[in-house]
């Protein structure tokens, strides 16, 4: 697999093997971020037409909001995914990654479930995934501003 080496002008070196963990890192994170953003797209056509005559406006306030953070964290990973093809040094790009998926199941699942029954100890789960979306974004800069 060729790799990017900073340090010598960005040129290419095929061959190079020291970094394939964050290859596969990489194709990860632009995998689940492509699935999550055609994900997202589908949850926000279905909220629009089959969920707009049978949820209140409150629940269907609750299913967009869902749906525009798992948009945005799903542009996230794939951002990540990029950077670390072309930065596989970058320390932190895999966590940053991780905490974004468990924010888009804990924020985003609980408040399309949410939605969708109406069973308020749900949203006690919210706040863990808005969590999870701080800290990957903090992850993410931390990764950016300790390795360029």
């Amino acid at each position: 697999m060729a790799a990017l080496d900073p340090r010598e002008g960005g040129r290419y070196h095929p061959g190079t093997t020291d970094r394939e963990p964050s290859v596969g890192s990489a194709r990860l994170f632009l995998v689940l971020g492509s699935i999550n953003a055609g994900i997202a797209i589908i949850l926000g056509a279905f909220g629009a037409h089959a969920l707009h005559a049978r949820l209140s406006p409150r629940m269907l306030d609750v299913w967009h909001v869902a749906e525009r953070y798992q948009l945005v964290h799903a542009l996230g990973l794939l951002a990540l995914g990029l950077l670390a093809l072309m930065l596989p040094q970058l320390a932190g790009l895999r966590w940053a990654g991780g905490l974004m998926l468990a924010g888009i199941l804990l924020f985003c699942g609980s408040l399309y479930l949410l939605a969708l029954t109406g069973y308020g100890p749900l949203a006690m789960i919210t706040p863990f995934g808005g969590v999870c979306f701080l800290l990957a974004w903090g992850v993410f800069a931390w990764a950016v501003w300790r390795g360029l």
